[in-house]
């Protein structure tokens, strides 16, 4: 089963339920994910306040608008995520080459890109394209743009952060 809601700017985000197991939390090759879904609303390109966060049972789920490419993201934290501290974020996006992820505000604020992106070999989280991880690590609250781009195709995702 699983819910989406659509917002202003056609993004959906979702709480997933493709597998069993217990999320994983570092920095490893694999994404389980837990049995619950769970509706979540979405922030809207520019305005990020009425995102609703997920329970402790399911990890939302976005989906970006990709040119030339489909774009997700998995957030192993609640939504709206917390300023200053380390988020894992997993993504999947079609496309070809390399991933590379870079996260601003309007005000050209960067976040701080702890770790990644690493490519995974496979999980239980089942979206089209390759997966990888991120560490990311939000400065302040806002509305967050993350940029991912491939040699072919890229995508906007934006993450309300408190």
């Amino acid at each position: 089963m699983r819910h989406t809601a659509v917002g202003l700017c056609g993004l959906a985000l979702v709480a997933g339920c493709a597998g069993t197991g217990t999320p994983d939390t570092g920095t490893g090759a694999g994404t389980a994910l837990p049995p619950v879904s769970v509706p979540v609303s979405v922030p809207a390109q520019g305005s990020c306040g009425r995102t609703a966060g997920s329970t402790a049972n399911a990890l939302p789920e976005v989906r970006g608008a990709g040119r030339g490419a489909e774009v997700w993201g998995l957030m192993f934290a609640p939504v709206p995520l917390a300023a200053g501290r380390e988020v894992k974020i997993v993504w999947r996006m079609t496309g070809e080459g390399p991933l590379r992820v870079t996260a601003a505000l309007p005000d050209g604020t960067a976040a701080r890109l702890t770790w990644g992106p690493e490519a995974h070999g496979g999980s239980t989280w089942h979206r089209p394209g390759q997966e990888w991880g991120t560490g990311f690590v939000f400065p302040k609250p806002g509305c967050w743009e993350i940029t991912l781009t491939r040699d072919r195709g890229s995508g906007t995702v934006w993450l309300p952060v408190r």
